[in-house]
């Protein structure tokens, strides 16, 4: 009798060890913040129940407090209702409509100032020189202003270089969140006795990509799932202005495993079909002159309501048309560190994998839908795995759709 109260204690205290251990983890994993639509309760689906209980407001889940749009309340958060997680801000939001899309588009969009891709030393008559690297300037920074004049294309940089005569410029850069201003004295080059600061920058980008999601009442559009990144820095390029144009799809260059493949097109016109207004990590929003596609509208999902399970995305191939392709969400990360790797999905579609092998670059931004919801977008392939990759949730390209000034474009 003694040994199995003995050994009852022991089980009880490694199930103890295992759920104390759950809820360290789930603190990390789990956001400090939700949204919640008006009149739904927060829940919360793990493999392990994590329970709502909800603070200074009661009892009553339909109180005033926990179902207005525009309040907020706290909630404790504990596995199986007994090992406390973490405490979380619930704000209630209205529930969000758009028309699900997966219409690929063409992008092209003008940096805010002049992106830095690299640094490059001058041959003068007294020696080698780097102005940009001595006067501390770093591959990803952003030139807005020199000498107090705007910046917005290579051939700004390099002309009031050129003009200097040699004299120190005061170049104000962006780097991260923070602007600075720094001296660059221009180095005479021997071989065309120009100026030249040392600087190789770019200041447009162009590519493909697919719409995630259209509000009909705003014009509002979503894309990519991901920001449009300089390709030699890998930093979000700064958006000064930005337009979509309409594509027509050529081909499709099957995927493998370590060939990541491609939809390749190509603008079918000049004529701008939209304006965009943000470049984030989340994606590319803006403006439409008019929806592009037609259907109905459809909830954008919060990330709570988001399952492992089967689901579809929409998206658009070599026959121009968009069409549904079946898909399982193999796992939901809440961790806000990533905001475009919230799921891992797997492709099972035979025709989708037939046509593509799986996920292929192009797809970025087709919509995920799951019980008559958008719940996220494809953002990205895994390299050694075509079949599988990352998405974002719909709630985060939400938290940057509406923060798109209401013009109308056109």
């Amino acid at each position: 009798m003694k040994k199995a109260i003995k050994t009852s204690a022991v089980l009880l205290s490694i199930i103890a060890m295992i759920l104390l251990a759950v809820s360290i983890s789930s603190a990390s994993s789990l956001p400090d913040k939700f949204w919640v639509i008006e009149g739904d309760k927060l829940v919360i689906t793990r493999d392990i129940p994590i329970s709502v209980s909800l603070k200074n407001v009661g009892d009553d889940p339909g109180a005033k407090a926990v179902s207005t749009v525009g309040n907020s309340y706290t909630v404790d958060l504990k596995v199986l209702g007994l090992f406390p997680v973490k405490e979380a801000r619930v704000e209630v939001v209205k529930e969000n409509m758009a028309i699900p899309c997966g219409t690929t588009f063409g992008i092209k969009m003008y940096t805010e100032g002049v992106v830095i891709v690299g640094t490059s030393a001058i041959d003068t008559e007294t020696g080698t020189q780097n102005p940009s690297k001595d006067a501390g300037i770093k591959e990803g920074d952003v030139i807005i202003k020199i000498n107090g004049r705007d910046v917005s294309a290579n051939e700004d940089v390099a002309g009031i270089f050129e003009a200097s005569g040699g004299a120190e410029q005061l170049v104000e850069i962006k780097r991260k969140n923070e602007t600075k201003t720094v001296k660059l004295v221009p180095a005479k080059s021997k071989i065309d006795g120009k100026y030249k600061g040392g600087l190789w920058v770019r200041d447009s980008s162009a590519g493909i990509g697919t719409m995630t999601f259209y509000e009909p009442q705003s014009g509002v559009f979503a894309g990519l799932g991901h920001g449009i990144c300089d390709v030699d820095t890998g930093e979000i390029m700064p958006l000064m202005s930005g337009e979509i144009v309409p594509v027509s799809i050529t081909g499709i260059l099957r995927g493998e495993n370590g060939a990541p493949g491609e939809i390749k097109g190509y603008f079918k016109q000049e004529i701008s079909i939209g304006q965009l207004k943000i470049n984030n990590e989340t994606g590319v929003f803006g403006i439409a002159s008019s929806p592009p596609v037609k259907g109905d509208a459809m909830p954008i999902a919060m990330k709570q309501q988001v399952k492992t399970g089967k689901a579809q995305i929409i998206t658009t191939l070599a026959d121009n048309k968009t069409s549904l392709y079946d898909i399982d969400i193999e796992k939901v990360n809440y961790n806000e560190n990533n905001p475009t790797r919230n799921m891992v999905i797997k492709i099972t579609d035979a025709d989708l994998k037939k046509q593509t092998g799986g996920i292929i670059q192009g797809m970025s931004g087709s919509p995920i839908i799951q019980n008559g919801r958008i719940v996220g977008a494809v953002t990205h392939v895994f390299i050694n795995d075509s079949e599988r990759g990352y998405a974002i949730f719909a709630e985060n390209m939400l938290k940057s759709a509406v923060e798109v000034p209401l013009k109308k474009a056109g």
